[in-house]
């Protein structure tokens, strides 16, 4: 093979291999803002999920935060995706731990590390400040959610310190304690309840009723919360939630209502959980508790 043609065909592979993915999720999400699931090489093991068009936002419209992790500590979202791109739909940026999904198949890969939460907070505030990065002055870099289910969960506890953060969602988690510890999965974060203590900002669980495997601790992290406002959220379906049905079903009802009145000011979102008659009990099956800081909350 002569020179040229070594050269040539490294230029090839190279491209290959460095082409960054992107798909479209059940035509963009049913919110005003047609969202797009993609990578991006500069934030490695990370998929991002974020409106189509950004021109929209700007100096007078930027987009919020969610930073997502995934159960089973998986390092893709792939039983998520559904449920993240509908939020992106509404007006979100969505970086979920994690390789991007192309396929309906399971991944089957390397665990996830906790810091690809970290990551991606890092990553989010660089782009906003970068002249030449697509979101510039794009990104609402003070309303930054932090989320995750089961292991996903525990991971955002355990990064629930970081200053950077405005809001919490723990999806069919809690912390373990000392009695139940060893019902863990291997691999999973495992701080100590005390780890509650550090949270600074409002918090919502969001569970899969008393045949959730997490609803036990879930619920017992909630009830131990009494200096930020909490809330507790319960659907009956069991641990796997909703995610994974179209536009990821009910779960995406109670999670988008929390982010568009706590990142946005939403007021007719805050109607789903604020008053004697919350909107959420309206609709079937519902439950809902909240704690004494909760009427904090404007």
């Amino acid at each position: 093979m002569s020179m040229v043609a070594v050269v040539l065909f490294g230029f090839i592979c190279t491209s290959f291999t460095t082409e960054e993915k992107s798909r479209i999720v059940e035509d963009g999400g049913t919110g005003p803002y047609k969202a797009i699931m993609k990578e991006d090489a500069s934030l490695k093991e990370h998929t991002i999920l974020v409106p189509q068009d950004l021109s929209v936002f700007g100096k007078d419209q930027k987009l919020p935060v969610l930073v997502w992790g995934n159960g089973a500590c998986t390092n893709s979202p792939w039983e998520h995706y559904k449920f993240l791109n509908e939020i992106a739909s509404h007006g979100f940026i969505v970086l979920a731990t994690g390789f991007i999904p192309m396929e309906e198949e399971a991944y089957r890969g390397p665990m996830s590390r906790t810091e690809q939460q970290i990551e991606s907070i890092d990553w989010i505030i660089a782009q906003n400040a970068d002249k030449n990065s697509p979101y510039y002055n794009k990104i609402d870099t003070k309303n930054i959610c932090v989320a995750g289910m089961s292991c996903g969960g525990l991971q955002t506890l355990f990064n629930c310190a970081d200053p950077r953060i405005s809001l919490l969602m723990i999806c069919n988690s809690g912390l373990f304690n000392q009695q139940n510890a060893n019902q863990a999965v291997g691999g999973m974060p495992m701080p100590p309840k005390e780890k509650l203590n550090e949270i600074h900002t409002p918090i919502m669980y969001l569970l899969g009723g008393e045949t959730d495997i997490a609803y036990g601790n879930g619920m017992d992290d909630f009830h131990r919360i009494n200096h930020v406002p909490a809330l507790a959220v319960n659907f009956p379906v069991g641990h796997g939630g909703t995610y994974r049905q179209p536009h990821g079903g009910e779960f995406t009802v109670a999670a988008l209502a929390w982010l568009q009145w706590q990142m946005k000011g939403d007021a007719e979102a805050a109607k789903m959980f604020k008053g004697s008659d919350p909107g959420l009990l309206k609709r079937e099956k519902w439950t809902l508790e909240k704690n004494q800081k909760f009427d904090d909350l404007k």
